[in-house]
């Protein structure tokens, strides 16, 4: 018994280890680490209860108990009122579960590949009276200097602690405060292998393990829920260095267990689209109504205003109040006061038209997280071969379809060159972020970026150690947007060396099938040299996870104080998976 797979799916065990660190919840003193002894000292403490109530081995773990009763045949252990766990599992009442995604925060390094947890459905026609399941570090990312928050959270520096709460919190948490589009995954799983989930959940109620950003982490450990509910399922084979929220979703859906999903627009995206709905001339008026600049009684009686215009002032008007009050920018009783003001102007206008706002690509379909690529080009006339390996995440370069616009987020990026029987190192980037979030009129958002590692772009020919962290802004329509940028940089060539950068560049990616990427770059370095930097991409969709990208790279070089030009014509392919 001890060595079935059940049995070591309620352990957490991986090769002969649980993964849980709270010595409460196991039976054993050697539990975590010695699965049969586990086994035996939980047969024993479920047959010789010494407490009768809500603290008793039967109420704190019930899937155990369940389990070694089918197992052995037990019918009737000492009875206990497990009052507690009775009254969530009638709160609950399980029927059927979803995989929640909320996608990336576009401002957030931590939130930047997205979350997922669990939904537990109920007979409520009503999703949003069911519950969530959560994982998360016990960690405030906004409160915390970002360099320690990183490196806690990549050595297991925090507690990873489960919650159960009412699934309307979360969006509040994630649509509203967080501006994060939610993807909702509805599982094929039946009504009693979601009760053996809930069953189960229950038992890690208070309990802590280690949170790893990479691997122990928020959507990891849902996938130890799914496997009790359906043993047969084998989601965490998947994963083997690290664990990304969205390459869960695609585990989910080469499992089978997928079967239909449902999109829910974040409070950014709806006030996006009010903001494309009105007239240029009233884009600001939200603002001021939230501003108090103006009265809400202005609008209704300016007999300029559209009818319908009025209807999206006063909707987007009330979208930014929610807004404002869910980043705490504005106090309870003025949001009160407004929202009650706004809306019941808005009640005297009737019915307008729907809001409709078109469901992006699903993310389901976006390419997969690892790359390789392979290609061929010219140099000064030389040909060059090229081999890379990236193994996570996106880049600008990669096709945005299912991913949030202006993000980029790169860990280990390796690519060699080959030439002239000489094999070099193209670039070797440790980590390369990038946030370039389209400013509006509702949204005044800085975008940013930094990189970390070796590159071939400085004065010289050799990959030299880079650091770099930049700010700017960026602007854009549904068809392409641009950037402005200032990146104060230092790097190593034998000595320590600083510049200034100042780059511009344009993104077209209004078709889903195809994007081109332009961007110029001049470097002031604190030699007084200068330099220019220019990469044109343009690469095409092949299929979900098969990329075809045409580059050229321009680079002003210096050697022995001559400078001169390098241009490279490059040709690639590039498989996901």
């Amino acid at each position: 018994m001890s060595e079935s797979r059940y049995w070591n799916l309620l352990l957490h065990n991986v090769d002969g280890r649980s993964e849980i660190d709270d010595a409460n919840f196991f039976f054993a003193q050697d539990g975590k680490t010695n699965a049969k002894s586990e086994l035996h000292a939980t047969i024993d403490a479920l047959l010789n209860e010494t407490k009768f109530d809500d603290n008793s081995s039967a109420c704190k773990f019930p899937a155990r108990k369940a389990w070694i009763s089918e197992q052995l045949s037990i019918s009737e252990f000492a009875h206990v009122e497990c009052t507690e766990y009775k009254n969530i599992l009638n709160r609950l009442n399980p029927k059927s579960a979803t995989l929640v995604f909320p996608s990336a925060h576009i401002n957030s390094p931590a939130s930047m590949f997205g979350h997922t947890f669990l939904r537990i459905n109920s007979a409520y026609n009503s999703k949003l009276l069911s519950y969530a399941v959560n994982y998360a570090a016990n960690a405030n990312p906004d409160k915390e200097n970002a360099a320690i928050f990183a490196i806690k959270g990549l050595f297991g520096g925090y507690y990873g602690k489960y919650s159960l709460l009412p699934y309307y919190d979360k969006l509040k948490e994630y649509r509203d405060s967080e501006q994060r589009d939610i993807w909702e995954y509805d599982l094929n799983l039946k009504e009693d292998e979601v009760i053996n989930m809930v069953r189960h959940i229950w038992e890690l109620n208070g309990t802590h393990s280690n949170y790893y950003f990479f691997t122990e982490n928020c959507s990891y450990n849902m996938l130890w829920f799914l496997e009790v509910a359906r043993p047969t399922l084998h989601l965490k084979e998947y994963f083997n260095y690290q664990v990304t929220p969205l390459e869960t979703v695609h585990a989910c859906k080469a499992e089978g267990i997928i079967e239909d999903n449902f999109y829910r627009p974040s409070k950014r995206t709806t006030l996006l689209k009010y903001e494309e709905l009105l007239n240029e001339e009233y884009v600001k008026t939200p603002l001021e109504l939230v501003n108090t600049n103006i009265n809400q009684q202005d609008i209704i009686d300016n007999t300029d205003i559209d009818i319908q215009q009025k209807r999206y002032i006063l909707e987007a008007a009330i979208e930014l109040l929610e807004y404002r009050r869910s980043k705490n920018k504005i106090t309870k009783e003025k949001y009160l006061t407004l929202f009650h003001d706004i809306s019941k102007a808005r009640s005297t206008l009737g019915q307008g038209e729907n809001l409709y706002i078109q469901t992006p690509p699903n993310p389901i379909d976006s390419h997969r997280a690892i790359r390789t690529s392979i290609g061929f080009g010219y140099r000064e006339g030389e040909s060059i071969s090229f081999l890379g390996l990236r193994p996570s995440y996106h880049s600008l370069q990669d096709s945005n379809y299912g991913f949030l616009r202006g993000t980029q987020i790169e860990f280990m990026n390796f690519e060699l060159s080959y030439s002239d029987k000489q094999i070099e190192v193209e670039d070797a980037t440790i980590l390369s972020i990038v946030s370039l979030a389209q400013r509006s009129d509702f949204f005044e958002n800085l975008s940013w970026r930094t990189k970390f590692g070796w590159d071939k772009n400085s004065l010289d020919e050799t990959a030299n150690f880079i650091g770099t962290v930049g700010v700017g802004f960026s602007w854009g329509n549904e068809f392409a947007f641009i950037y402005a940028m200032t990146d104060p940089l230092f790097y190593l060539d034998g000595e320590f060396k600083s510049a200034i950068g100042a780059s511009l560049g344009a993104v077209i990616d209004g078709e889903s099938y195809m994007s081109t990427n332009m961007e110029i770059t001049r470097r002031w370095y604190d030699t007084g040299d200068e330099q220019l930097l220019i990469g044109v991409y343009q690469s095409f969709r092949l299929s979900q996870n098969t990329q075809l990208m045409f580059s050229y790279d321009y680079k002003e070089r210096l050697n022995f104080d001559l400078k001169r030009q390098e241009g490279t014509i490059k040709f690639n392919i590039n498989y996901y998976f």
